[in-house]
């Protein structure tokens, strides 16, 4: 039997639009996929779900022609996976049933209309997405940038398909947008659930007000963590062939069947090498240490604490770059961003030049590549982290960057210098991320990436260019 719903309430109908402009070979185009194409099938099919496209009002040949010329994409899929949309699932709890057709093997019918969408070459593409995510809730496979997350947001609005819009959202709050990327986000917000729309919002209209929360959590320990957990360490510590050992240790981690336990192992491995790094540039920052102990004795100690904090961040940065690879520092960003205490103590290492040049040169080039590796992981979408996150680890580590973009000399010596001007880069998009008073605050404290000279900061022109163009809409609500 066959179901279409021909109302539309006026949310469906701005939806239409959105989700497309109706482009004026879209129906052949759409007509010569349904015609090559044979019809796709999902697991445990039980129901023909039949795509048509919906002819344009001002399309009087579309209108002219019969139903049954309507450009179609036929899909088997499974009524038990429909169920996930609260629209289909009206549609089949009030008004199916599974009523014997012989064009389909007995399978029951249900049809529902595609408006003509932006690209004339995949009509039903969309559609076909957000029904394959109906199957198999694959949303990080699915969504791997701001346009896929906007293409497949208007469909899941349309049918009610809740955790396909909160994975959209969700990922669109997190990441940076172009300029037409923004447009489509101020034309889709009103058709969201409130607090998903103030949350894409805040970041490009000032706010009538600020609110904000976090939450966090941890787990307990399995046998199979125990291995894991042991051959990191192995990695880490004293091998006879540690980059040999690292390379297969990454290996087995990256092909590991459960990422929530690799996660976990890694997290674990990630504090404890970060409390020893704490620990150590905390003896070395310490008032009393340095009162305590005389002269030469002291130096020894300082030596000795310094060269072990350098092994350690090093351990921190391979641990960072199997995090980032497997998709899994979410928690260590959090982390790292709240490291105000670990910041000051290598800003005043950092004015000790004599100290870390002399003893331990590559300190701060091995942090640096820490935060750096962190923050490109946010920008690329590779960490989705909260704003309250991606704000103070631009907060936090800040300063460290403007200290070291200030010592060029100093950086070069003996290592490889980390680009600063790619870490001001990649903050000044994460700035971009930020609502509107966030990234007031936070742009005021990146001046000093222009004392080269004008010309040499684009990125900070646009940065400040961007804030004014944001900072100068209408306040949320005050429009329509």
């Amino acid at each position: 039997m066959s179901l279409r719903k021909r109302q539309r309430s006026a949310s469906s109908s701005r939806l239409s639009t959105l989700s497309s402009s109706p482009a004026p070979h879209a129906a052949a185009a759409a007509a010569s996929a349904s015609a090559s194409s044979p019809p796709l099938s999902f697991p445990n099919a039980d129901l023909v779900l039949r795509l048509h496209l919906d002819p344009c009002p001002d399309d009087d040949a579309d209108l002219d022609a019969g139903e049954d010329h309507r450009p179609s994409l036929d899909l088997h899929v499974s009524s038990a996976s429909l169920l996930r949309s609260r629209y289909f699932a009206a549609l089949l709890s009030d008004r199916w049933s599974p009523a014997p057709t012989s064009a389909a093997g007995g399978h029951g019918h249900l049809s529902l209309a595609v408006a003509a969408p932006r690209s004339a070459s995949h009509p039903f593409h969309a559609h076909v997405e957000v029904v394959r995510l109906l199957h198999t809730l694959d949303f990080a496979g699915a969504i791997h940038s701001p346009a896929d997350a906007l293409d497949i947001l208007p469909v899941a609005l349309q049918l009610l398909f809740d955790a396909c819009v909160e994975a959209c959202t969700r990922f669109l709050e997190a990441v940076p947008w172009s300029p037409d990327e923004e447009a489509r986000v101020l034309e889709i917000a009103p058709l969201l659930p409130a607090d998903e729309a103030a949350d894409l919002l805040a970041r490009i209209t000032p706010p009538p007000a600020a609110s904000a929360s976090a939450a966090g959590g941890e787990a307990a320990r399995s046998p199979s963590e125990a291995m894991l957990h042991g051959l990191i360490h192995s990695a880490i510590h004293g091998h006879p062939v540690p980059a040999a050992t690292k390379a297969f240790v990454a290996m087995l981690l990256k092909d590991y069947p459960s990422r929530d336990c690799v996660q976990k192992v890694l997290d674990e491995a990630f504090l404890s090498r970060l409390e020893t790094v704490k620990e150590l540039m905390g003896k070395y920052a310490s008032p009393d240490f340095r009162v305590a102990v005389d002269s030469d004795e002291r130096d020894a100690i300082q030596r000795l604490n310094l060269q072990s904090a350098v092994l350690n961040v090093r351990h921190l940065l391979w641990l960072i770059e199997r995090m980032v690879e497997m998709r899994v520092a979410g928690n260590a960003v959090k982390l790292w961003s709240e490291q105000a205490a670990l910041t000051a103590d290598l800003q005043k290492l950092l004015n000790d030049v004599d100290m870390w040049k002399n003893i331990t040169p590559g300190l701060p080039v091995l942090v640096t590549r820490c935060t750096l590796r962190f923050a490109n992981s946010v920008v690329n979408g590779e960490t989705i982290v909260p704003r309250q996150v991606r704000t103070k680890l631009v907060r936090s580590w800040l300063p460290v960057l403007n200290v070291c973009r200030n010592m060029v000399q100093p950086m070069q010596c003996g290592y490889k210098s980390p680009n600063c001007q790619e870490l001001e880069e990649t903050f000044l998009q994460i700035i971009s991320t930020l609502p509107v008073p966030d990234a007031q605050e936070l742009l005021q404290q990146c001046l000093g990436f222009s004392t080269r000279n004008v010309d040499d900061c684009p990125h900070l022109i646009a940065a400040f260019k961007t804030w004014f163009r944001r900072a100068g809409r209408a306040p949320q609500g005050a429009e329509n």
